[in-house]
């Protein structure tokens, strides 16, 4: 007989033994303890439907798909009650109907989560999950304890000279680089992810992936971290190729024109495997350690006119139910590659009290992401906010007041992710004040201490939209510090 065909009849006896093992009984009826996403195979990337929190399953034979090495079912092959197919982890399963429909620790978060105002339409959080996760570092990939991170564009005149910004991390203590692998309107390298979802955006890329490796292969010489950083839904060659998953305007019948781009709907799964498999691919395909989604949000300063937009909400989803759904999807896919997901979030969304209007909230994807990303560039606040005269101006004061702020946040979710936060690395914009601040090596290093006085202690990221090899000479003096050393001997309460 085929060993194949062995194989298979051999693992069909030992996950029925197991199941009955689990549920000591013929398993018919399972629920899902928190909203998930149903894949229509249990190694692809393909999402057939949405399992609600709560809701009763009908377990299909056979009931697994793989088993570990401790013969313990994986995921589960179900159906739900309007008949959608796939297969569904079993960390979100219950054998008990009650517990499907508890929350978690109600009793300490739901307080938390019931104070947040919906008022700007983002949605309730107590739609959201947040029972514990595991926390991995995979032996095979060990995160840094703390990244000390550079940004680089996906220019080949920046991936070409590597060797000049790995000069920069010998010199100090930078240990990481995130690098685009696809921006609104500029993909990286051809991505069979690409050829699959947006032939546009394939047709469009360069032929660089060997650029790529070579770039990562050098970093990973250093002992450094490579972070593959991917712009999700603000992007205009998915929307030209799928305009069935963009936004759409009701009154002109034409796709949303928002922010100088195109935006692909967050509540579409389409969209969703689209990216996830862009970042799958930049880690089997080129070697990077992360994947760090940015744009992970709908548009902002819609609320006057999103009655009038088609959204694509086809699972009647909050937006922050969306977003965390993504970021679990997300996380799920990458970590079955032993990889880690970043997530880049709005400095606004420290703020305590409610929901976003664009559907980011901090304690939802704390509690998922491997790594929270927050964008708290001085000169993005106004004037005066948290009562700071020209925050722009003041970059420790900011930085501190916004990361106090960011703890407190982390403390209602019982898994918080590491915080890494994004600085300023760019002089003020002239909009801002004409006047401002240029942020040489003293001030940024002012933002990174204002960080760490907060106690966020997880590392920075440098953003410099140009990655300018000659600016980054003359900030280096900002990189050279070992914060996290100096603060572990300091005496911070926040230890």
């Amino acid at each position: 007989m085929n060993r194949r065909i062995i194989a298979t009849i051999f693992s069909l006896i030992l996950g029925s033994l197991c199941i009955c093992a689990q549920s000591k009984s013929i398993l018919k009826e399972i629920y899902a303890r928190q909203a998930c996403s149903i894949m229509k195979e249990c190694d692809g990337l393909e999402i057939a439907g949405l399992a609600e929190k709560g809701e009763a399953l009908l377990v299909l034979r056979p009931a697994f798909c793989f088993i570990s090495d401790t013969s313990h079912v994986k995921y589960y092959k179900v159906r739900t009650a309007n008949g959608t197919v796939g297969h569904i982890s079993s960390k979100y399963l219950t054998y008990d109907k009650e517990e499907a429909s508890r929350r978690y620790m109600a009793e300490v978060y739901d307080p938390l989560h019931r104070a947040a105002k919906n008022t700007f339409g983002g949605g309730s959080p107590l739609g959201c999950d947040y029972f514990p996760r595991e926390r991995e570092n995979f032996k095979d990939n060990p995160r840094p304890e703390v990244c000390y991170s550079l940004y680089l564009t996906a220019s080949t005149s920046v991936l070409s000279n590597i060797d000049a910004y790995l000069a920069i991390a010998d010199a100090s203590n930078i240990n990481t680089f995130v690098i685009d692998i696809k921006e609104d309107g500029f993909p990286g390298f051809k991505a069979e992810a690409m050829k699959k979802y947006s032939p546009t955006a394939y047709s469009r890329a360069k032929d660089n992936i060997e650029l790529y490796r070579e770039a990562v292969r050098k970093i990973h010489e250093r002992g450094y971290w490579a972070v593959a950083r991917i712009v999700t839904f603000k992007d205009y060659y998915l929307t030209k190729d799928h305009p069935e998953c963009a936004l759409w305007n009701k009154a002109t019948g034409e796709m949303l024109l928002h922010n100088k781009s195109n935006w692909p709907s967050a509540y579409s799964r389409l969209v969703w495997e689209y990216n996830v498999a862009l970042g799958c691919e930049a880690v089997e395909r080129i070697g990077f350690n992360e994947v760090n989604y940015d744009y992970v949000r709908f548009p902002d300063r819609m609320m006057k006119i999103e009655s009038g937009i088609e959204m694509r909400n086809l699972y009647n989803e909050s937006k922050v139910q969306a977003i965390q759904r993504f970021v679990t999807y997300a996380a799920d896919e990458l970590h079955k590659r032993h990889a880690y997901i970043s997530i880049d979030v709005f400095g606004e969304v420290a703020n305590p009290g409610y929901t976003t209007a664009y559907g980011q909230y901090w304690p939802a994807i704390s509690n998922v992401a491997d790594f929270i990303c927050g964008m708290p560039y001085p000169d993005h606040f106004s004037d005066g906010y948290y009562g700071i005269r020209k925050p722009w101006n003041n970059p420790y004061q900011i930085m501190k007041a916004w990361g106090e702020r960011v703890q407190d946040r982390q403390r209602e979710t019982p898994t918080p992710a590491i915080v890494r936060t994004w600085v300023q690395a760019y002089h003020v914009m002239r909009h801002v004040d004409r006047n401002g601040i240029d942020y040489n090596a003293e001030n940024i290093e002012k933002e990174i201490r204002g960080l760490y006085a907060a106690g966020l202690t997880g590392g920075y990221t440098t953003w410099l939209a140009s990655s300018n090899i000659d600016k980054y000479k003359t900030q280096i003096g900002a990189f050279i510090p070992d914060y996290y050393k100096e603060w572990l001997q300091s005496d911070n309460p926040d230890k």
